[in-house]
């Protein structure tokens, strides 16, 4: 069964930066696609990044991009989420996902809202809250 579990938010001031970790195991396969998700109070899950984890190939949701990087250490199945220039509006619980399929969650990362049966497996959320 595959376990993902998010650390690094925090509270941070608006401008300030945080890197979120996802440490994933119990993989079955060796071709997983992994991505960050955040849901904002009275929000719909959206979308942020996500990296296959054998190539490393990414993907951004196109309001993402700029501020935030993902990337990965391949040898720990850790994936990151480096944010910089935080703004009041990235306040939310950030979650990774993992799939063995990379379309689907490019999909999940496009979609609105983003249905949690698409991808097989959640983590349980890091709350990342930006003062202004």
């Amino acid at each position: 069964e595959v376990q993902l579990v998010e650390s690094g938010g925090g509270l941070v001031q608006a401008g300030g930066s945080l890197r979120l970790s996802c440490a994933a195991s119990g993989f079955t396969s060796d071709d997983y696609t992994i991505g960050w998700f955040r849901q904002a109070p009275g929000k719909e899950r959206e979308g942020v990044a996500c990296i296959r984890l054998k190539t490393g190939s990414t993907f951004y949701a196109k309001s993402m991009e700029g501020r935030f990087t993902i990337s990965r250490d391949r040898a720990t199945n850790t994936v990151y989420l480096q944010m910089n220039d935080l703004k009041p509006d990235d306040t939310a619980t950030y979650y990774c996902a993992a799939d063995t399929i990379l379309g689907a969650v490019i999909v999940a990362i496009q979609s609105s809202p983003v249905r949690l049966k698409d991808l097989d497996a959640w983590g349980q959320g890091t709350v990342v809250t930006v003062s202004s």
